[in-house]
């Protein structure tokens, strides 16, 4: 679920349509994750990301940064070769005029910098995620301390993360989908052609009651989470589906206190299935827990974990649901979950292996 957005860099969904190539690279198309993007590639030596000969330019984009207001911008990177570095630029105008850069290392390492002391932001915060086998997003959020507008915008393969500088001769890297939004995190990418696009915030309508949404006698809970490794007394969970305000009642996955992947079944309070990984999990992982009369099973990234669980009583009545806690909000995972769902039949274990498979 995702709020209205509006993307202000122009022809984002192809950026070799109405962008400049500088004179010292060469560029060639490359797909990012179905986005039309450029892989930029070092050609002649002694140029930078602040020259014209050394950048990938969309010009005229005119967006408006109103001062007190955050915002994010936001491109994919995607390696094609040994170099891991890249970054952006962007000319701002006004009375908080200014050139707001910044370098991302997606080696790994996860690394950034600001390429240029400007003053006309505060509150800078630089994210690298990884989306895909060498593909990463990175972002900058920051809040304007005076009003501008965003006219250019630069992308360029650099030399370090504070570094304006290109590598050295033969180098590159690509770039895909460009965003500058209104808020403080980047949102799903929203394309664009010749002029700015908006996207309608979501809504999800239901009627009649909860429940019809949540399989009674049969279904399955899904979740991608981001977690990282860090024990302590409680467990957290995922998602849990329940009876009313009853945490005694519940089918959950989650992680224990010492850092298992769970999928959990509970009637009154006793176990009815109880299925977990190895200890110490940590990093992205896509979970599946399948459910019916005598019948549990989890998967995670794409394999089943222990065994299926024939001997399941399920609870009655379930009606409400959690995300990132328990029903009754008392064990937050406090990190990020990329998707959810709720599927109201018990999906097939193929099913359950493609749905989870990274």
């Amino acid at each position: 679920m995702e709020p209205s957005g509006s993307n202000g860099i122009l022809n984002s969904q192809d950026t070799a349509t109405n962008w400049a190539l500088g004179a010292n690279l060469s560029s060639g198309y490359v797909d990012v994750i179905g986005v039309s993007g450029n892989n930029l590639t070092v050609a002649v030596s002694g140029s930078n990301i602040g020259t014209a000969a050394g950048r990938l330019t969309r010009a005229n984009n005119n967006f408006a940064l109103a001062s007190g207001s955050t915002y994010t911008i936001s491109f994919l990177i995607k390696k094609t070769g040994t170099h891991t570095i890249g970054g952006y630029y962007a000319l701002i105008t006004g009375a908080a005029s200014g050139n707001l850069g910044a370098g991302f290392d997606v080696s790994g390492s996860f690394s950034s910098g600001s390429l240029f002391a400007y003053t006309g932001v505060t509150s800078r915060i630089r994210r690298v995620e990884q989306w895909g086998a060498d593909v990463y997003r990175c972002s900058e959020t920051f809040t304007m301390t005076g009003s501008g507008t965003l006219t250019s915008f630069f992308l360029a393969p650099i030399s370090g993360v504070t570094s304006q500088f290109n590598p050295a001769v033969g180098l590159g890297i690509a770039f895909a989908a460009p965003q500058v939004e209104l808020g403080s995190v980047p949102t799903t990418f929203i394309p664009t052609t010749t002029a700015s696009a908006t996207r309608n915030a979501e809504v999800i309508t239901l009627s009649g009651a909860v429940s019809g949404c949540i399989g009674q006698t049969e279904g399955t809970i899904y979740a991608e989470v981001v977690t990282r490794a860090t024990g302590g007394v409680l467990a957290k969970r995922f998602l849990t589906i329940s009876a009313p305000n009853s945490d005694s009642d519940r089918i959950s996955i989650g992680k224990t206190a010492i850092d298992e992947i769970v999928g959990a079944i509970q009637v009154g309070g006793v176990d009815q299935a109880l299925i977990s990984t190895a200890s110490n999990q940590s990093g992205i992982f896509k979970i599946a827990f399948a459910y019916a009369a005598n019948d549990a099973i989890m998967f995670v990234n794409g394999t089943q974990v222990g065994l299926q669980d024939t001997s399941v009583t399920l609870p009655n009545s379930i009606s409400q649901i959690g995300l990132c806690s328990n029903t009754i909000g008392t064990r937050q995972f406090n990190d990020r979950i990329r998707a959810a769902a709720l599927y109201t039949t018990r999906l097939t274990n193929a099913e359950l292996a493609a749905l989870t498979t990274l």
